[in-house]
Formats: structure tokens, C-alpha cells, sequence
């Protein structure tokens, strides 16, 4: 019996990892004050390098949401990417296959042909519409604590996203507001010594969006796992 309830914990978590999925539409309803509170206290159990806990949110809500929004679709439309943290040079391999894997499932999803890009291009778009989440908010890091800074954010966004899950909520963690770093940082008035790690758009997610209706895969853990004895 002691053995069953101990593993009660691990069947929690691994339900949570097996539904969360990176949300693209979202209801109009907005957070309880409550539930967004329990949501940032739960992510901030994060662990981080020395419990140093870099990161720094800032969270819009309602109205300031729907300004950034209108805001941000505009600027990014005709602007080229600048970003704090570089973007990867290029996705080669397995990399590559994934990253195509997930994007034809999105394409195929919402009806954008192979080759209309035009359409991927509205897609894209959405981004900065935040797929139309109640919700938006951008994570920064200290720019002196340098890689480890941002791989601690990493850790509290991987929080973020299961504690959003644990909750009802969908989210989606996204490194394209981060690629017009100079934008947000004026709009919210960031200090320079902040670097902007990525962007989380949440709220309770529209499961009849097609956006929402596919699943990326997860490779076998033997085909990325050494060990060794």
C-alpha cells in the first residue's frame, strides 16, 4: 500500500508533462487575481545557480495586454530582429527534422499550405498578438550573470509552464517577442542592465482552436540519454 501512494506524486507530474502543450488560442476570460498569484508563487519555487533566482517578470494584464498587443504587431511588422541573447546561427539533424516536424503540424492544423507564405507569414504574426492570451508576460535576466542567468530563467519558465498547467491554464513560452528586445524594453521601461530572456502569453486556453489541436512528439529518451555504470 505505502508503495502505490508513493508513486502517487510521480503520476501527478507525469500527467502534467503529458498534457501540457504550448498554447496558441485562448478564451476571452481573464484570470482570477487569485489564480495568477498561486500561478506566480508556485513558479517562483524554481531552483536557480547558488538560489540566486535571476529572473525578473513583468506581467501585463487586461487593458496594458491589449496596448503592447496592438503595439507590437505594428512595430514587428516591418522591423528586422534584434535580440539580447543571439538566436541559434541555424537547426541542422535531428534539430532540423523537429523543428519542421512541429512546424507542418501547426501549417497543417490551421490550414496554411506548403509553400503559401503569405499565410505562414500571418501565422507567424501571431506571435505578437500573443495568440490572443489575456496574458503576456517578459522575462529578463541580469545581464552580468551572463549564460547561467539565462539557464536559471529556463528552469523558472519550465515551472511557469507546469504550475500554468496544474491550474487550467494554457501558456506558450516565446522567444519571438524576444527578438525585438529594443521595443519591449522602451514600452516597459526595462533597465539596460536587463537582458530579455523570452515572452509567456497564458490564460485558459480555446481547445476548439485548431491551433490547439496537435501534439508534438518526444524522442525516445535512449536515442538522447548516455549512461554510463
Amino acid at each position: 500500500m505505502t508503495e502505490c501512494l508513493d508513486t502517487v506524486p510521480a503520476d501527478m507530474l507525469e500527467r502534467l508533462l503529458a498534457e501540457r502543450f504550448s498554447c496558441r488560442g485562448f478564451l476571452r476570460r481573464e484570470i482570477p487575481p487569485e489564480v495568477l498569484s498561486r500561478l506566480l508563487e508556485m513558479a517562483q519555487r524554481s531552483p536557480s545557480w547558488c538560489n540566486t533566482q535571476p529572473w525578473q517578470l513583468t506581467v501585463l494584464e487586461g487593458a496594458a495586454t491589449d496596448r503592447l498587443r496592438e503595439e507590437f504587431v505594428q512595430y514587428a511588422a516591418d522591423r528586422v530582429p534584434v535580440s539580447d541573447f543571439p538566436f541559434p546561427e541555424r537547426y541542422t539533424g535531428a534539430h532540423q527534422d523537429r523543428r519542421r516536424e512541429c512546424a507542418w503540424q501547426l501549417y497543417e492544423a490551421v490550414g496554411v499550405q506548403r509553400g503559401d507564405r503569405e499565410a505562414s507569414a500571418r501565422q507567424a504574426a501571431e506571435n505578437f498578438r500573443f495568440f490572443g492570451a489575456p496574458n503576456v508576460a517578459v522575462l529578463t535576466t541580469g545581464a552580468e550573470l551572463g549564460v547561467y542567468g539565462a539557464v536559471d530563467c529556463g528552469v523558472y519558465v519550465a515551472h511557469f509552464l507546469l504550475a500554468a498547467q496544474s491550474l487550467g491554464l494554457g501558456a506558450i513560452a516565446q522567444a519571438a517577442l524576444a527578438s525585438h528586445s529594443d521595443f519591449l524594453r522602451e514600452r516597459l521601461a526595462l533597465p539596460e542592465n536587463r537582458k530579455i530572456v523570452l515572452g509567456l502569453s497564458f490564460g485558459y486556453p480555446d481547445h476548439d482552436n485548431p491551433a490547439n489541436s496537435f501534439r508534438t512528439h518526444r524522442a525516445d529518451p535512449a536515442s538522447v540519454v548516455t549512461r554510463l555504470s
